[in-house]
């Protein structure tokens, strides 16, 4: 059964037989699941009144552990964002009482952000509901194809972020 990059990749092997497309599949793939993974995501979100980057503010926070608190800087740099784009999504969730700005006791000039109750209630709701809606996305696959695929991804991941950090 072919799905739409296997079309695309056809399309390139007739007009451009000389080049060697197949790798553009996997990329391809990735790109399609992640737009479908997102919509599939968001309509968890939705319902908890939230965005996907509200989602992964909270998710991030709640997944450090006790006290559920990250300088500004070790938030935005744990999910590649600009200090731009956190602190919209900040005003944002303070604003909802999903979370709060704190003193930070160990620099005096700098702050802490920390969930609050409501926040920490809210993404143990919204993560229970994601885990469900990310098993069903992917139960197509065998627990042991699951396992490879993880495992796949992670090896191309590595060789992203090493090369990242050695430049």
């Amino acid at each position: 059964m072919n799905d739409s990059v296997d079309t695309i990749l056809e399309q390139w092997h007739s007009e451009r037989p000389d080049l060697e497309a197949s790798p553009i599949g996997i990329t391809g793939r990735i790109s399609k699941l992640e737009q479908h993974f997102g919509q599939a995501m968001q309509l968890v979100f939705l319902p908890f009144a939230l965005q996907r980057g509200d989602f992964d503010v909270l998710a991030t926070l709640r997944r450090n552990g006790a006290p559920y608190q990250l300088t500004p800087t070790m938030l935005y740099q744990s999910m590649m964002l600009s200090s731009g784009a956190m602190t919209n999504r900040l005003d944002r969730l303070e604003h909802l009482g999903l979370i709060r700005r704190l003193a930070n006791p160990d620099d005096r000039r700098g702050l802490l952000i920390a969930l609050t109750n409501q926040g920490k209630t809210l993404i143990d709701q919204v993560m229970t509901a994601h885990a469900s809606n990310v098993q069903r996305m992917v139960a197509v696959l065998s627990s042991k194809e699951q396992q490879q695929l993880s495992g796949l991804l992670r090896k191309l991941l590595l060789g992203f972020e090493q090369t990242n950090e050695a430049e």
